[in-house]
Formats: structure tokens, sequence, C-alpha cells
């Protein structure tokens, strides 16, 4: 996976590039980035990139100019590109979309606008691909294009530890993801349920399956338009308990109950 992004502040992107699961897939070679500073593509010596808006109005807008020369230049480096464009009136981020960007061939180029947005004929005559992490705005593109690539990466094979935990997580199959625990068993009072410390993996993989149908239930019901459910998931949402606080975790028929976990860990 290729990203190349297109900003006036560099040193918003790169030192996220250089930690944890992005600076570990560029060292295995699975994923490569670039960082392109508009201003190099400005004129005369102050380097402007923005100007004041025509009609009036407050802040200002980004140049063409610099954007249309950026995105030339890449695309004679870069060959075959998909521009992408972080804004909050394009198609919101959805768990599809960022595989279908994990897969793509050509470079992602991530246009990061600043200021009160960029100038209209850049989507005009560029045709970026407008994408949205969601119903709010942030100061500039840089953060939603760094989600947006974050969270395509994930779906290249190799990136992650486990090839799993990709497909394991909130919104990969429709639902929100199961609650995850770990040492010690028990915290404050607060024991880990002892289905998880039992080694029984049928057990413990129908309790996550539970937990996480209860907590899409609670949290996100409306995902589960999109849920494939057995007879037997939607009996589970039937008998759950809707208004027991979330700090509670449910048991459900046929699950042991929590609490009864030893300090020791045993199974973990």
């Amino acid at each position: 996976m290729r990203a190349v992004f297109v900003t006036l502040f560099p040193g918003m992107i790169e030192p996220v590039l250089g930690q944890s699961m992005l600076k570990r897939a560029a060292d295995k070679g699975l994923l490569s980035a670039a960082v392109v500073n508009l201003r190099d593509f400005t004129h005369g010596r102050h380097q402007v990139a923005d100007d004041a808006p025509y009609g009036g109005g407050p802040g200002m807008v980004l140049k063409p100019e610099p954007i249309f020369e950026a995105v030339e230049a890449i695309r004679q480096q870069e060959g075959a590109i998909r521009l992408i464009c972080p804004s909050p009136q394009g198609r919101q981020l959805t768990t599809a979309m960022a595989r279908d960007l994990a897969c793509e061939g050509r470079s992602l180029v991530m246009l990061c606008g600043h200021y009160e947005g960029i100038d209209e004929r850049v989507r005009i005559g560029l045709d970026p691909e407008e994408i949205s992490i969601g119903d709010y705005v942030v100061t500039g593109g840089e953060l939603p294009a760094l989600v947006i690539v974050d969270a395509a990466a994930r779906w290249v094979p190799g990136v992650l530890g486990a090839s799993e935990s990709v497909v394991a997580e909130s919104f990969a199959g429709s639902l929100l993801d199961y609650p995850h625990y770990t040492r010690p068993a028990v915290y404050r009072g607060m024991a880990v349920p002892s289905v998880l410390l039992g080694g029984d993996h049928g057990a413990i993989a129908r309790w996550r399956r539970q937990q996480a149908l209860i907590r899409t239930k609670r949290r996100r019901p409306e995902l589960l338009a999109d849920a494939a459910l057995s007879g037997e998931e939607q009996t589970w949402l039937m008998e759950s308990e809707t208004d027991r606080p979330e700090t509670d975790p449910p048991t459900l028929a046929g699950m042991p109950a929590a609490g009864e976990a030893r300090d020791e860990g045993a199974g973990l």
C-alpha cells in the first residue's frame, strides 16, 4: 500500500507515520508513505498558499495553483493515483471502504485541506474522492487523512500481528467488538468473566458473540439491521437484560456467571 500526503503542515503527518502500527508496516515493506509540502509548489518568496475568499467572509481559502501543480507532479512520479480529499461533505468512511483502499493498486494521494476550505476549482478540475470521518469539522485534513490511511493499512495482509484481529474488530462484521480482559483476573473487586478462564474455546467464542450482539444492541442498534443473525442469536437478544448497566456484563441463559474468578489468572 502506498500513501502520499499533500499538506501545508508536514510536521503533523511525519511523526505519526514513524510510530506504532504504521511504522511497523513500513518496516515490513507493507506500507510506503511520502509527504509533499504544498508550499513547495507556491510562487513567490513568501510561499503563499491561501488567499481571502471572493465575495467576502471569514478565513482564508487554499489557492488552486499549488494544488494542481502538486498533483500533476505526483502523477508524473507515482503513475496511476487515487486522489482523496478528506471532507465533511464526503461519503462517510466505513470498514468496507477501508478494505477497498487497502486493496487499491494505485497510490493513495491524500489532499489535506486547511483554513476555510479549498478553491472549488480543485473539485471541478481534479475531481478528488471526498471521504468524511464523521459529521463534525476539525482544523485541517491532516488528521482525517491519517485516520483513513490507518484504517486501510490494517487490512493489508501482514500488517497486524494476528491476522484474525482485524476480522474480529468493531464493524468488521456489522457488530461492535466484544469486551476484552487481561491479567489480573480480579481488579478492585471486578472479576474477569469465568468463562474466559476455563479454557473451553467453544464456550468462549459463544460468549464473545453474545457480548458483541448485546453491546451492539445497546450502543448502535441500527447496525443489527445489516447483521446476519441465526435464530439462536435472535433469541439471545430477546433474552438480554437491556436495562442492566454495561459495567455489569449480562449473563445469558446457559453461560457461566462472572465473579467466580481467582486472582492467579488461571487459563489466561
